[in-house]
């Protein structure tokens, strides 16, 4: 039976806590920590099908790009133990269509999946579906803590800042995104394991709230200071000169280095250039999609305007008012300082400095 992915790992100058863990893999399931329910309740929910773990992706259960893909191939994993003896590879392919449905923008899906299909073409039986796409599903994961911990080092390289600063970063990139330490919050980890953060300071990140009930929560259970604000005191923040760097991550990155990422990210960088701090964004390289020319071609998912309408069941607007509630926006390339990836960084991007790193094909 495949290990679980340690919860700490050795990089080259000390042991580190990967921060707090959002699933857990036990072989014959999974176990997602449910984002929703946060900071309220710490309620784990098992999963032993793949239907379960599309289900759990489509309504938030597990949310970021990162662990939408890891949580993705774990359910893949999950289809060969269900699957039927006499038509298993059918069956483990249905389930790869049905977790692919999920989510419609994040980019690290279908990179998780593609790779857990490879891997199921090897199989010729299903006992080595079983073994081989398990395997599979822990290496994906193993390999994205991994790369949080390179981007980290690549992050600090690239900010050169030798005094303690202020740091605004939006939505939740840290180990709730992730196999663990996380992208964004990976490099904000570094900066104050280092003693160079003074503080952070996070997004609410409407309508759900991620930056309010998970990177605070998560920051504040890591010991790291952070204060919480309102999306519309961004400006006001900024303008008071100690936020040296906005920090986020990334749902999807297109060939000329366009930035698919939580609603209101694109606020952040335009604010960002107007108060002269610099902007950079943090994601691992399955999240670099070389197939998509610019943001300008990426379907961008809408969601339920319930979900602007009403907070846990209150309601806080008219009922029945037309919403506008798309949960990603795009950042242009000429807004981004620096793209921070495991395989390197990309300055000023442009699809030029995209394809030096990434080549024609699909990175990962």
């Amino acid at each position: 039976m495949p290990k679980s992915p340690a919860k700490t790992v050795t990089s080259s100058s000390s042991e580190r806590s990967l921060g707090t863990v959002a699933l857990r893999w036990h072989g014959d399931r999974l176990e997602l920590l449910d984002q929703r329910l946060l900071p309220a309740e710490e309620t784990w929910l098992t999963l032993k099908d793949a239907e379960g773990v599309a289900r759990s992706i489509r309504d938030m259960v597990v949310r970021g790009a990162p662990a939408i893909g890891i949580s993705a191939a774990y359910g893949v994993a999950l289809a060969a133990r269900t699957a039927d003896d006499s038509r298993w590879k059918e069956d483990i392919e249905t389930a790869i269509g049905t977790l692919s449905d999920s989510r419609p923008t994040a980019v690290n899906l279908f990179w998780a999946l593609k790779l857990m299909t490879d891997i199921l073409a090897t199989c010729e039986s299903r006992e080595q579906a079983v073994q081989r796409l398990a395997e599979g599903a822990v290496q994906i994961h193993e390999d994205d803590i991994t790369a949080n911990l390179s981007m980290a080092e690549h992050a600090m390289e690239a900010m050169n800042e030798t005094s303690p600063f202020a740091v605004l970063t939006h939505c939740n990139t840290g180990a709730l995104a992730t196999g663990g330490y996380g992208t964004a919050l990976g490099v904000i980890r570094r900066l104050h394991e280092g003693s160079r953060l003074q503080k952070v300071y996070a997004d609410e990140t409407r309508p759900w709230l991620q930056g309010s009930r998970l990177t605070a929560w998560e920051l504040q259970r890591d010991g790291i200071p952070v204060t919480l604000n309102a999306e519309g005191a961004a400006g006001c923040i900024l303008h008071q000169g100690d936020v040296k760097w906005v920090v986020v991550g990334a749902d999807r990155i297109t060939a000329n280095g366009d930035v698919v990422n939580k609603i209101g990210t694109y606020n952040l960088a335009v604010l960002a250039r107007h108060h002269k701090v610099r902007f950079m964004v943090v994601a691992p390289s399955s999240t670099v999609d070389m197939d998509t020319a610019s943001g300008n071609e990426v379907k961008i998912e809408e969601r339920d305007g319930l979900e602007l309408r009403e907070i846990r069941g209150q309601a806080i607007a008219p009922e029945g008012v037309d919403v506008f509630n798309p949960v990603f926006d795009v950042t242009p390339a000429s807004l981004i300082d620096v793209i921070v990836t495991e395989r390197g960084v990309v300055h000023a991007p442009n699809i030029t400095g995209m394809y030096q790193l990434f080549g024609p094909e699909r990175a990962g």
